[in-house]
């Protein structure tokens, strides 16, 4: 076997391990409210706050203003990524506008433009480590993580080996400024809900 042989068929032992556990989760009664995701093969059961559902929904509405209603977007929907067993469900996913389902149903991190992930005080660390990381490593040209508990969003760009180059703050209040990037928007965070 060659290298690429080796790693198609990590993969695909990958898939088939995520496709049964969400599998096996679907037939759980998840208490509704609650969201679902495998990182790093591990599955996390978070419920949805008031305060991440308000900056989610105002962040995807900002996405679908700029790119209007048939954009796709997506807002934890499972999308498996590099590394072992990531069956994430990005807060808000923006995918390009060719994007299509594979062969089991499944959207492919290969179109996934840019993702917004919402901080919750029980996953913060998936956030700001394994997830980030995966979508360094998926080449994600664009990673913006939204904080309520410290009031700031930060705009990851300029993925290279697994990490962002580039990291730039943002304060609850001020603008990010997303043009010249992928999403080609303006944020306003003067609204965002703090926790």
């Amino acid at each position: 076997m060659t290298v690429v042989d080796d790693r198609i068929a990590m993969a695909d032992a990958n898939t088939q391990r995520l496709d049964e556990w969400f599998e096996r989760l679907e037939r759980m009664p998840v208490p509704e409210g609650f969201r679902v995701e495998i990182v790093g093969g591990n599955v996390y059961m978070t419920p949805q706050r008031d305060t991440h559902w308000g900056i989610t929904f105002k962040i995807a509405r900002a996405v679908e203003d700029r790119f209007g209603k048939d954009a796709k977007v997506f807002s934890d929907v499972r999308i498996d990524f590099p590394g072992h067993e990531n069956g994430l469900c990005p807060d808000v996913a923006v995918l390009r506008a060719s994007a299509g389902k594979d062969d089991e149903g499944r959207w492919r991190y290969e179109d996934v433009e840019c993702v917004f992930e919402v901080i919750s005080e029980g996953t913060a660390a998936n956030d700001y480590g394994p997830k980030k990381a995966a979508y360094a490593t998926a080449g994600l040209p664009l990673h913006v993580i939204a904080d309520p508990y410290q009031g700031r969003c930060y705009v990851y760009t300029d993925p290279k080996n697994g990490d962002y180059v580039t990291r730039t703050r943002v304060d609850f209040g001020d603008t990010v400024d997303l043009t010249g990037t992928v999403a080609d928007l303006t944020l306003g965070t003067d609204d965002f809900p703090r926790d």
